[in-house]
């Protein structure tokens, strides 16, 4: 079994009662309940908790980090996202949501601004699969289309994606590349745009089945760590004169 720590830092679900009708539980309670009925087992962190939430224990007992935030990225202490991007380096997996493209652990893993232009307008998003044969679209058509979305458009400053799954059109006529994935070290790590606080993104089954597919692609391998350093040789070797 996959296990999981969903970190949200639950700001908003205590500032917006339009948040907390949506959201319940949290974001993070929302996200935990729907990847406990798809069978991984899951824990939640957030940001006022002791060290995040994210204590070494907590993080060596991680498969998977799924990441979202937005207000008070600024208040995540760097010694924590150095903790997670070593992780993620030792090879845990980690999935940033939405908003969490300003996190200070993405734009740590990125090493570019990851700045981007967006609107909240309700309007329609439909995001298109461009990676059809990725496993992180089992499951889903050729595209999922969101009734209402906050628009994020391009340029949107990051690395060229190790692989691109999806690209969103919106109403208002931008696009964006909206699920990327990239490998840093021995982990991976999948970026996947929808989610703004105020809409029931996370209720959508086809947005919840990508993000259980991510999980799953983003898992730790069944395999011994990569060793470095100064290493001895495996054959004999000849002494030159």
């Amino acid at each position: 079994m996959i296990n999981v720590t969903v970190w949200n830092e639950n700001r908003h679900e205590q500032k917006n009662p339009v948040v907390r009708e949506i959201y319940p539980e949290g974001i993070h309670g929302a996200i935990a309940s729907f990847l406990e009925e798809g069978g991984f087992r899951t824990h939640t962190a957030t940001l006022d908790e002791v060290e995040h939430g994210l204590t070494e224990e907590v993080l060596n007992q991680t498969d998977v980090l799924v990441w979202w935030g937005h207000l008070a990225h600024d208040e995540v202490k760097d010694e924590i996202v150095e903790k997670v991007k070593q992780r993620v380096l030792d090879g845990m997996g980690l999935i940033v949501l939405h908003s969490g493209h300003f996190s200070k652990i993405f734009k740590t893993l990125m090493g570019t601004s990851c700045d981007l232009k967006w609107r909240e307008a309700d309007e329609k998003e439909r995001l298109w699969v461009v990676e059809p044969s990725h496993p992180i679209v089992e499951g889903i058509g050729e595209f999922i289309e969101l009734e209402r979305e906050e628009m994020y458009g391009e340029h949107f400053d990051i690395p060229a994606p190790d692989e691109l799954i999806f690209t969103s059109w919106f109403e208002g006529g931008e696009i964006f590349r909206s699920g990327c994935a990239y490998k840093r070290g021995n982990g991976k790590v999948f970026y996947f745009r929808p989610g703004h606080e105020t809409y029931p993104t996370y209720h959508n089954k086809d947005i919840q089945r990508v993000i259980m597919n991510a999980i799953k692609w983003a898992k730790p391998a069944e395999r011994k760590s990569p060793v470095y350093g100064n290493a001895q040789p495996l054959e004999s070797i000849a002494v030159k004169n």
